[in-house]
């Protein structure tokens, strides 16, 4: 990680402070810090993540799909922040979910009318 006020690159196992001038690095300069944290993440691009978790059981799956839409719309207005990944995973477990979800309501209505 190189450092943001002395410019020195500092070995990988380097991770809370800059070697040269001990300056603390920002948890959200590190991707694996990103990775587990929501650190730097637009709020939208957190809910359409866990919703479309919750969307692979069916029951969120269109507010899924609509929030994560809404949360890509928000990160290319906001080129700073993170979470795209959340938003596009928001985003397709909430299409998947919303097929499926249709599926089934489609194959009651049949049966129902049997």
């Amino acid at each position: 990680m190189q450092c943001t006020r002395c410019g020195f690159v500092n070995p990988p196992n380097q991770q809370s402070v800059c070697a040269q001038c001990g300056v603390a690095f920002a948890i959200g300069a590190d991707p694996t810090m990103r990775a587990l944290l929501p650190v730097g993440r637009t709020p939208l691009a957190i809910v359409a993540g866990y919703l479309g978790l919750a969307a692979l059981f069916c029951i969120p799956a269109p507010i899924s799909l609509a929030v994560g839409i809404w949360a890509v719309i928000d990160l290319k207005k906001r080129p700073g922040m993170h979470g795209m990944g959340r938003a596009v995973f928001g985003i397709v477990a909430g299409a998947i979910g919303t097929v499926v979800m249709l599926i089934w309501v489609v194959m009651a209505i049949v049966a129902v009318h049997k």
